[in-house]
């Protein structure tokens, strides 16, 4: 009998601290919305409400607990939208942005040596990558995009564009055979790399990260050395992996392996790495990636345009590989809207598996948010709205004729939403677009610049 004393009389004395405790200051509270969370747990709020105090979420609930807890210097009103985690981009080349539609319908190896590669020896500069970047995450922020992963050159632009965006990236910069814009030898990209890293490690935005382009444009020595760069300096390595047939005949001619079994064999995968596309992959490969903990991004448009095949993804998720999303390059896709990579990775895998349940609306939007972020090793900062995580979340609006009624927000956001849904973007505590208004970037001086540069492209390649 005493012990039920105590207890109600402690529940008591909590109570009424609590209703005396002080409401705690913090930044910004967004209420009002339905919370997809994408937690472990899986909560969806259809009414909830997020307190973020500088840069992180310091609670997620319902709002009447959230407005009893917490005081917002400034408040968003999320009625008629569903908030989520800011989306997760895991593979790009942001500034061929400026070479959207440039040539399509072609193979990829076709697609490169013809026209990519010759336009980027021609016009790939500072000043292009600078314009090529404020394109893309333009684009980006206005679909949702929150973080991305890039390859390309110049990657120090990239990530000074990126900052300046007021978005998250981890950027690769580029090691490869032959001379580019911004290294004559594989020797001078690595150095670069070096140097890049050595700028960029403590940004709170950008991480810092070397990029070899693939096994079968490097040799052995340039990959390994790549390696051990990103060992010694703790940063990703960021690698494209059997995205075509070609390449697979490559590594089976030269090294009598698979390209996953030849990067394994040289220890490539021996640290953080993320590798680009898996399409053409074994189970034995799978075996592997699982075992090296390689994060893999699927890159569903881009993979289907230019005919490379599909990855085996829920073979890769089954076997416990971090499997993201990705868009590839505006080049090849020719849109950076994660929602339509969402959308197609789930009708494409439902059809090769005959299987109208495999990869489900919920499962697309993890790969789109936490499991983008595993791929990156990031997980403990990005890709759920939980308390002590980065404040990166979206608003998407519910609210058109196409969205009516709303039954699941999950099915909603993969088989309905287009990237022009999204109204709010909210990036490591700070709103970087408010209500379709991006208030890091001039819209019109982006686009004008763009299109400037690309009568440029243009002439090059005349």
């Amino acid at each position: 009998m005493l012990q039920v004393l105590y207890a109600l009389l402690a529940a008591a004395v909590t109570v009424s601290y609590a209703a005396q405790s002080p409401r705690r200051n913090v930044s910004l509270v967004v209420t009002g919305g339905t919370v997809v969370t994408v937690d472990g747990t899986g909560r969806v709020l259809p009414s909830g409400a997020i307190a973020i105090d500088g840069r992180d979420i310091v609670a997620v609930d319902a709002p009447d607990v959230i407005a009893q807890r917490f005081t917002g210097t400034r408040t968003i009103d999320a009625t008629g939208q569903v908030v989520l985690p800011g989306l997760i981009n895991t593979h790009t080349h942001a500034p061929m942005v400026l070479y959207r539609g440039l040539a399509d319908d072609l193979a990829l190896m076709e697609w490169l040596q013809k026209y990519v590669f010759p336009a980027e020896a021609k016009t790939v500069s500072p000043e292009f990558v600078r314009a090529g970047t404020r394109l893309a995450a333009l684009e980006m922020i206005q679909s949702g995009t929150t973080t991305y992963a890039d390859m390309y050159y110049f990657e120090e632009e990239i990530a000074r564009a990126t900052r300046e965006a007021g978005i998250r990236g981890v950027l690769g910069q580029t090691i490869i055979q032959f001379p580019v814009p911004d290294a004559k030898t594989p020797a001078e990209g690595i150095a670069r790399a070096i140097a890049f890293i050595q700028a960029w490690r403590n940004d709170d935005l950008i991480v810092p990260a070397i990029a070899p382009h693939s096994m079968y444009t490097l040799d052995v020595e340039t990959l390994k050395k790549s390696r051990a760069v990103a060992d010694r300096e703790r940063a990703p390595l960021i690698i494209h992996l059997a995205e075509t047939a070609d390449e697979v005949k490559i590594a089976r001619d030269k090294y009598k392996a698979t390209p996953t079994e030849f990067l394994d064999s040289i220890g490539a995968f021996g640290g953080r790495t993320l590798a680009a596309h898996a399409v053409h992959v074994t189970p034995g490969d799978i075996s592997i990636l699982a075992k090296r903990r390689v994060g893999v991004s699927h890159n569903p448009e881009s993979n289907l345009k230019l005919a490379s095949g599909i990855a085996p993804v829920l073979a890769m998720q089954a076997a416990g590989v971090a499997v993201g999303l990705g868009t590839d390059g505006a080049a090849s896709n020719n849109d950076l809207d994660m929602f339509e990579a969402m959308r197609l990775a789930a009708l494409l895998h439902k059809l090769t598996s005959n299987d109208p349940r495999a990869l489900p609306a919920a499962t697309a939007i993890k790969m789109a948010t936490i499991d983008g972020a595993r791929a990156l090793g990031m997980e403990r900062e990005i890709g759920s709205l939980e308390a002590g995580k980065r404040a990166d979340m979206i608003l998407v609006s519910m609210r058109a004729a196409r969205q009516t009624p709303m039954y699941d927000p999950l099915s909603h956001l993969v088989y309905v939403t287009r990237g022009d849904d999204v109204q709010t973007v909210i990036v490591n505590g700070s709103v970087v677009m408010q209500d379709r208004r991006v208030l890091t970037l001039n819209e019109k001086a982006v686009l004008d610049e763009a299109v400037v540069w690309a009568a440029k492209v243009r002439q090059a390649v005349k």
